[in-house]
């Protein structure tokens, strides 16, 4: 099981570098680290088990954030009207991104990271709506629409990937100004 303590965090050299593509056929090692990213999410948005194991909430999970530079990220969006249907909710393996709207969006109250220990204000802006590639646990090519909440989590995600951190995104001189097309989600 996957705890805060297998994150790590900020300034720690694997989040800043590029994760490798994984290859096929997954090991079972592979696997069960994957599934478990995807628990930890879970857990991490119950209320009882993230108080008995102290974890943080989440929504989404990058590979290299638990030190494995590969590929991978979970992702785990809550439905807040159906709690027992998520938005989104996926192991995606070499994720890329098809295409991309061209509007773009930010959340209200900036961005956050299980890898982050500190509020870093800003604005995160984004793509809108997102198409994008990725192949499943059981090597299987799937894809997926993707706008508004769920589309920024997996964007956030992908930059882990790519050792880019949220706050890279950020205006250093200007953190809460953006263009006035941008739509601020609350």
């Amino acid at each position: 099981m996957i705890t805060m303590d297998d994150i790590i965090r900020e300034g720690h050299p694997s989040l800043k570098k590029v994760a490798k593509e994984v290859m096929f056929p997954l090991t079972e090692e592979q696997k069960q680290k994957a599934e478990e990213m995807l628990q930890f999410l879970k857990n991490s948005q119950d209320a009882e088990i993230s108080e008995k194991y102290q974890l943080r909430g989440g929504v989404g999970l990058a590979a290299p954030q638990i030190d494995w530079l590969e590929r991978v990220i979970a992702v785990h969006v809550p439905n807040v009207e159906n709690p027992d249907e998520p938005l989104f909710s996926a192991v995606m393996m070499n994720p890329k991104i098809l295409s991309h709207s061209v509007e773009e969006t930010c959340l209200s109250e900036g961005e956050g990271c299980l890898s982050v220990d500190r509020e870093v204000p800003g604005y995160v802006v984004r793509h809108s709506r997102i198409s994008l590639e990725y192949t499943d646990l059981n090597g299987e090519t799937q894809k997926a629409r993707l706008r508004k909440y769920p589309a920024i989590v997996v964007q956030h995600e992908i930059d882990h990937l790519n050792g880019i951190m949220f706050y890279d995104h950020i205006n250093a001189k200007e953190p809460w100004k953006v263009a006035d097309d941008v739509n601020i989600m609350s």
